[in-house]
């Protein structure tokens, strides 16, 4: 078994290059292009100069966004601004403020397009309801809630 932990490790250390270099921006990479530097790992990752070239001379030396730091605890101490909660910040706040404005003035104009709405509805149900005959005879229209005769605006059936 300890005969192949060589091999492995070649591996390991091959495909840890490649990816790294995949997932390094353009900007980032030094001495070559990135296309370059791919396929200096592809072709000499068997004999570990490609990898090694890689993590030596091309691979970024920053290797953190923005110098911000590799940990958390270190994102927090070097961040310029100091984190506000929610409830504290003013921008948050004003931003709430502009949402409820917005809010507010969409619901007056569907309120006023519902009243709209249910006026003209009352204005054609007493039109239908002021007394005009129908074609079954009966006073109004014949129909019922929903569009439907009532069994007794129905007439009887002939036999």
């Amino acid at each position: 078994m300890l005969r192949y932990l060589p091999f492995l490790v070649v591996l390991g250390l091959w495909i840890y290059a490649f990816i790294d270099c995949l997932n390094t921006p353009e900007s980032q990479v030094r001495g070559l292009p990135k296309l370059a530097w791919v396929f200096i790992i592809l072709l000499f990752g068997e004999v570990l100069i490609g990898p090694i070239a890689w993590l030596v001379a091309g691979r970024p030396r920053d290797r953190v966004p923005n110098g911000r730091g590799s940990t958390p605890a270190e994102w927090h101490r070097n961040s310029g601004a100091a984190w506000v909660a929610p409830d504290d910040n003013p921008e948050f706040l004003r931003s709430l403020r502009e949402e409820n404005k917005k809010d507010e003035a969409l619901l007056k104009d569907w309120e006023a397009d519902l009243r709209r709405r249910e006026e003209e509805l009352r204005r054609k149900e007493a039109g239908s309801g002021d007394g005009a005959k129908g074609t079954d005879g009966a006073g109004g229209s014949g129909d019922g809630p929903g569009g439907r005769k009532g069994p007794e605006e129905t007439p009887p059936a002939a036999s």
